[in-house]
């Protein structure tokens, strides 16, 4: 079995994972998937230059179906505010096309410290939430594009869909939970569109990237993740409604938070 059939069977195994931890616990598959591509790439060829580019590239390519069908399926129950994009909308487009053209200046061994404290601190959040209470009214126009902006583009800088950011503000500015987080699965759908086109024209030229890449996206492992997530998806969210969530979720979170320091370290 050569190197690209190796990475794409355990992409296939990683992709079922994420998919029904997604479905379980209701966490976006990025703070799982960049760092296993992380410790996978370097078997096919990704130099270190280029290594954490490459997986938060791939990890945020792999968000555009999951995000999308996560979005059909809240926008039948109508759980997605369609106003509410007429402010955010330009700038969820604005950062996560943004984010990859800066994520390109940023070493590689740099860019992993960022998203290893990034990881501790979503695994700190997933322990021990926040719940914000807001005035119940949403800001002014100018102030709703640019926390977009800054979402979208910390979103694109870390390979994942923005939920994680974005249901906290939307909470804060007065939404109700399963509004804000049916509107974050439609703009995480946005942010993986432009964020993935943003990766693919900084990535064209390059260098030392592996055969059957798109940009800075690698291809067999982004089909491997795809093809099996959307399967076990469904799965993890028929799990949830038996299984104890809450606790899993903190086991989960101290299982992020290992790997958060581990990447700092590595």
């Amino acid at each position: 079995m050569d190197s690209l059939m190796l990475v794409f069977m355990i992409c296939l195994l990683l992709g079922a994972i994420v998919g029904f931890l997604a479905g379980l616990l209701g966490i976006g598959g990025g703070l799982i998937i960049v760092p296993a591509l992380i410790y996978i790439l370097p078997w096919v060829g990704v130099t270190s230059a280029q290594l954490t580019h490459v997986a938060i590239a791939t990890s945020l390519a792999t968000i555009i179906l999951t995000s999308l069908s996560s979005a059909n399926s809240h926008n039948k129950r109508g759980n997605i505010p369609w106003p509410l994009f007429k402010p955010i909308l330009p700038g969820i487009v604005i950062g996560a096309l943004i984010s990859a053209f800066v994520s390109e200046l940023i070493p590689s061994e740099n860019l992993q410290q960022i998203f290893a404290v990034f990881v501790v601190l979503m695994a700190i959040q997933m322990a021990f939430p926040l719940k914000p209470e807001g005035e119940g009214k949403l800001p002014s126009f100018g102030i709703l594009l640019s926390v977009s902006v800054v979402i979208a583009f910390i979103a694109g800088l870390m390979g994942i869909g923005g939920g994680v950011l974005l249901v906290p503000f939307l909470c804060y500015c007065g939404l109700q939970m399963k509004h804000a987080v049916g509107f974050a699965s439609a703009t995480g759908f946005l942010i993986a569109c432009s964020g993935t086109l943003g990766y693919i024209i900084a990535g064209l030229n390059a260098k030392d990237m592996p055969d059957a890449s798109l940009g800075y996206i690698f291809l067999p492992a982004l089909f491997g993740i795809i093809m099996s997530s959307m399967v076990f998806a469904p799965i993890g969210a028929k799990a949830a409604s038996t299984w104890p969530t809450k606790v899993l979720k903190r086991i989960f979170a101290l299982l992020l938070l290992v790997i958060g320091l581990r990447l700092m370290l590595y």
